[in-house]
């Protein structure tokens, strides 16, 4: 890619990447109390009320019926989102395995302990809980896919690519990428 072509692509407001959402899930099994406790610890650390999710299937082994909820999560946008992000990958020490990424630019990670959040004490009563975190990747004109008036394909160049991705992680929040 020449110079000119590269100014043409920071130049192109439709061409910048954004966080469209952030989601935390937290999957604890067939514990009623502790689901609760997640659900409330969840809720501190995102300041947003978290909901149930339910098992799709039975297994027998874990002890995992059916309809009965088993996890919970919450979806954080815009200010929200970029907060906790900033608070998640100081837990991981501001480092992601390049396969985190897939093919659409998002990208997800773990976090062992509720704990290693920064401005988070542990509490007894509580527990130690641990969480996955996704973030979606997008666009601006990735809104014509999801609408539901004259809904349409995206292009190639309005996909965030895992490259793009990388790259807006490692500007934005000083991430490393191995």
């Amino acid at each position: 890619m020449s110079s000119l072509e590269a100014e043409k692509v920071e130049k192109n407001v439709m061409d910048r990447v954004r966080i469209e959402k952030v989601v935390v899930h937290m999957s604890i099994g067939n514990d009623w109390d502790r689901l609760q406790k997640a659900a409330r610890l969840l809720e501190s650390l995102t300041g947003q009320k978290p909901v149930f999710r339910k098992a799709k299937k039975t297994i027998r082994a874990f002890g995992i019926v059916r309809k009965r909820p088993t996890s919970v999560m919450v979806t954080l946008r815009k200010d929200k989102a970029i907060a906790f992000l900033k608070k998640a990958l100081e837990a991981v020490d501001n480092k992601l395995k390049s396969s985190s990424f897939d093919e659409y630019g998002n990208f997800s990670f773990g976090i062992q302990e509720h704990l290693q959040l920064p401005g988070t004490k542990y509490d007894p009563e509580v527990g130690i809980f641990g969480m996955d975190v996704t973030v979606h990747l997008t666009k601006p004109g990735y809104r014509v896919k999801v609408r539901r008036y004259r809904r349409s394909r995206l292009g190639k160049r309005a996909r965030v690519s895992r490259e793009e991705a990388i790259k807006f992680v490692k500007e934005t929040f000083g991430v490393e990428v191995e």
